[in-house]
């Protein structure tokens, strides 16, 4: 999905990938100027488990100083904070904490709030002229992609950075398996297939509070997105990648027969069309003990086939074969990969914000797999975006 060729409305997505370097609190559009060896200001919005500890991989990079967090708890944003070095003063509670820390002297955000906020906090940080480095995904429904798309393109626009955190797009084995697939290398793709089968994820009831909910949003449809958003993503970015199409169809099925009723499905199979005609087989299910964790896509070619593991190694086979090999640890590596570009492409001034057309259609993909799982049956894509339908939680009666 690029600026010139996707076909959905609203479709300039200009995306970030890219980095930087300051500490001394300089105009986001000046910043490139600083001193390459300087430290960029950021402030951290979520201090949940992963908020933590990619907080620890941007200090440990030397590239950023945390002047600010916000969180609804005030216990997560503390113990977070206190790790950083962020004083009192500079912590922020509650659930309009990420405004208060906006206006602050920041060059950029770090992201790492529930899913359903990202596109709120995404476009407020934009707007308050601030870098952002978001993570997946970006949304949990479609006019919540539709807003990273845009946010992404005001902050071009703006000459900010916006960077969206998919691990593998940051590896070097998946860029040069993807460049040799772009090059032609196994020929037409034919078909494509992906799987992620992960023993975690639990089999909790949402608690009944608001407040309970929020802070164990992972079973809440509403917040997560439903797990094939949240967790599967990951496999069905991969496969996007290598399909390179937008999405026309998906048929699906699922349901909850290990999870207890009202809290998120426990399966999805989903079988999709793409535009260019290549379909995509995927499944996805959790909390089976003793189950091998895999995030795997395999796509077929005419003259080869490509075979991706998250947990594992990349490679291809077929005429023209690479050899590939072990990822390694590729939820950290991959991390550390895109902290550095942010960095980057800040100081460099490079605003073509490459990560987030990308982004969009995978998690419009996820979507609307999960809205035909839901369904029992067949949804289109243009029939999801007409529905323009927003997954709502009420939060009133939380502290603002």
């Amino acid at each position: 999905m690029n600026a010139t060729s996707h076909p959905l409305p609203r479709r300039t997505f200009l995306a970030s990938a890219a980095a930087a370097t300051t500490f001394t609190v300089l105009k986001p559009a000046t910043v490139f100027g600083a001193a390459a060896n300087s430290q960029l200001a950021i402030g951290l919005i979520g201090c949940g488990g992963r908020g933590g500890w990619i907080a620890d991989l941007f200090v440990k990079s030397g590239q950023y100083r945390f002047v600010a967090v916000a969180d609804y708890f005030q216990d997560k944003m503390d113990a977070v904070a206190g790790r950083v070095g962020v004083e009192a003063a500079h912590r922020h509670p509650w659930l309009h904490g990420y405004k208060r820390l906006l206006e602050e002297k920041l060059d950029a955000v770090v992201i790492e709030s529930p899913p359903s906020f990202h596109p709120e906090h995404a476009a407020a940080a934009v707007e308050a002229g601030k870098h952002v480095y978001v993570a997946k995904p970006i949304a949990v429904d479609a006019p919540g992609c539709l807003s990273i798309g845009d946010s992404g393109k005001r902050a071009t626009a703006k000459k900010l950075v916006f960077l969206v955190d998919f691990q593998t797009r940051a590896h070097p084995l998946y860029r040069e398996a993807l460049r040799r697939v772009r090059k032609g290398d196994m020929g037409e793709i034919v078909m494509c297939e992906a799987h992620y089968p992960w023993a975690g994820g639990g089999r909790e009831t949402p608690p009944p509070t608001i407040e309970g909910k929020l802070r164990r949003w992972y079973h809440v449809k509403e917040i997560s997105g439903d797990f094939i958003v949240e967790q599967a993503i990951h496999a069905l970015d991969v496969a996007t990648w290598i399909i390179d199409a937008d999405p026309v169809k998906a048929v699906g099925m699922g349901g909850q027969k290990l999870r207890p009723k009202g809290s998120i499905w426990d399966h999805f199979a989903v079988n999709y069309a793409f535009a260019n005609g290549v379909p995509l087989s995927f499944t996805c299910i959790q909390t089976i003990p003793e189950m091998r964790d895999e995030i795997v896509a395999r796509a077929y070619g005419s003259e080869g086939y490509i075979y991706t593991d998250y947990f594992g190694s990349v490679w291809i086979r077929g005429n023209e074969p690479f050899p590939g090999g072990s990822v390694g640890n590729l939820y950290t590596d991959g991390t550390v990969i895109n902290i550095n570009a942010f960095h980057e492409a800040i100081v460099a001034g490079r605003y073509e914000n490459t990560t987030v057309a990308p982004s969009v259609r995978s998690n419009l993909t996820a979507v609307l797999g999960r809205e035909a799982g839901y369904r029992g049956g067949e949804l289109t894509l243009e029939e999801l975006l007409k529905a323009n339908q927003k997954l709502v939680l009420d939060f009133s009666g939380l502290k603002t």
